[in-house]
């Protein structure tokens, strides 16, 4: 699977716009499914979902990446191509782009409810007291701010730099028995007007 694939034809972007390829899409980003476990995950009929994965390889989002036969027929086991989608530059600007981003972030955050209220309560215990998040065991926050749009593009490259490190550092991580697996979910966009209001004391902005 490539870290990320570079759309180029306006029926990708058409495809990733519909809500629910959106969410076909984001669990085959996750590991390879059948057909008809794609069918009972979401409860429908093997000949809808073989409608949607075969547009999605037309179109080639999706590919088959192994076959395995069981009970005498031959099951195929589908996979995104990436692990995430960019647009070109001759898809630039458009609105269909800008739905199907809209979608995979919708897809993301589902999936990151998902995986809280999944996740074991050792994830949610505090093993020492601190008003200093970054001796927290997990990251959970909500930052709003006013910046310019190179202020912030700058702050993207830098988160990125920073996953990459992390990345690197915890590349032999599987090998280590005492290793967890950690899920990190971020979502940074423009938003219409402010939704936070912080009020300071007085008091403290004179001292």
């Amino acid at each position: 699977m490539k870290p990320m694939l570079t759309l180029t034809e306006f029926s990708q972007i058409k495809a990733l716009s519909d809500p629910f390829r959106a969410e076909i899409m984001m669990r085959l980003m996750e590991k390879p499914y059948t057909g008809q476990q794609l069918s009972e995950y979401f409860d429908m009929s093997r000949a809808k979902i073989h409608y949607h994965l075969k547009d999605l390889e037309k179109n080639g989002l999706i590919e088959i990446v192994y076959t395995e036969e069981k009970n005498g027929i031959l099951q195929k086991f589908y996979q995104s191509v990436a692990s995430g989608f960019t647009p070109s530059e001759n898809l630039l600007p458009s609105q269909g782009v800008s739905e199907s981003s809209r979608q995979m972030f919708l897809q993301m955050n589902d999936r990151t409810r998902k995986h809280i209220l999944s996740a074991p309560e050792e994830s949610f215990i505090m093993e020492k007291a601190s008003e200093d998040p970054s001796q927290w065991n997990y990251v959970g926050s909500l930052w709003e701010f006013s910046a310019t749009s190179e202020q912030f593009q700058k702050w993207v490259e830098k988160y990125f730099d920073l996953m990459e490190e992390l990345t690197d550092m915890a590349k032999d991580a599987e090998k280590d028995p005492d290793s967890n697996v950690y899920f990190v979910s971020t979502t940074a966009l423009q938003i219409d007007e402010p939704s936070m209001k912080r009020f300071s004391n007085k008091e403290e902005d004179r001292d």
